[in-house]
């Protein structure tokens, strides 16, 4: 059999992206303390230190600022947010 490399045209598909180690849990368990981003289905975020959070993905965050559309539009010590209202949380700093 003829193994030769095959026809210019004919294009490898690109690799994988760099994949990240560890699991959902493993992110949510090392941002407790840090500061997040947290998206609503709503689209507003809200944006403050993350003080704990269960399984429902129910959040209490401290220093707590909400943006609509980009601009701040209130300041709270703390906050709590419904689980099911959450689209994403991600990290505000690098980890």
């Amino acid at each position: 059999m003829d193994e030769s490399p095959p026809p210019p045209d004919v294009q490898s598909p690109p690799p994988p992206p760099p994949s990240h180690t560890g699991s959902p849990t493993d992110f949510l368990k090392g941002v407790v303390g840090k500061k997040v981003i947290v998206r609503l289905n709503s689209g507003v975020d809200y944006r403050g230190i993350l003080s704990c959070l269960d399984g429902y993905m129910n959040i209490a965050l401290e220093q707590t600022e909400e943006h609509v559309e980009g601009k701040i539009t209130n300041r709270y010590g703390d906050a709590f947010i419904r689980g099911n209202n959450v689209l994403y949380i991600s990290a505000a700093e690098e980890l």
